[in-house]
């Protein structure tokens, strides 16, 4: 089993899960902009760290389908960073945790669950219909 941890945050006034714990960090891409960069750039606003794209590397692709809208989610591993992660947007976010990957909070948004377990199984690609 692979021993690394994730830092999650607990959701508040989003609209989506709020309540449940979710990946820190994490966000959508913008226009123009490469995974990676999302991903420093996210890092940046949400948790106050610097992370340089080299220093991420590929986890998790998960493509999901859900009756509204397509999202592909893809996960990387902070292999290094500088700075100490802090909630930055307190209205977005209620608390900020480390947990053991293999040991996750029973209330994490399910999806995340699915795709965090999935990397801990090295399976690089998932699936999943929400209808």
């Amino acid at each position: 089993m692979k021993d690394a941890s994730v830092l999650l945050h607990r959701r508040q006034n989003t609209g989506y899960n709020d309540g449940k714990w979710d990946i820190a960090g994490s966000g959508h891409v913008d226009e123009g902009e490469t995974a990676k960069a999302a991903a420093v750039r996210e890092c940046s606003e949400e948790l106050g760290i610097t992370v340089k794209p080299e220093d991420l590397s590929f986890a998790h692709l998960s493509h999901r389908l859900e009756k509204d809208r397509t999202y592909y989610d893809i996960y990387f591993l902070v292999n290094a960073y500088t700075g100490i992660p802090a909630i930055m947007e307190p209205e977005k976010s209620s608390d900020l945790q480390w947990f053991a990957v293999e040991n996750l909070p029973d209330d994490i948004i399910g999806c995340r669950r699915e795709d965090l377990l999935n990397y801990l199984r090295d399976v690089p690609y998932s699936e999943k219909v929400i209808m």
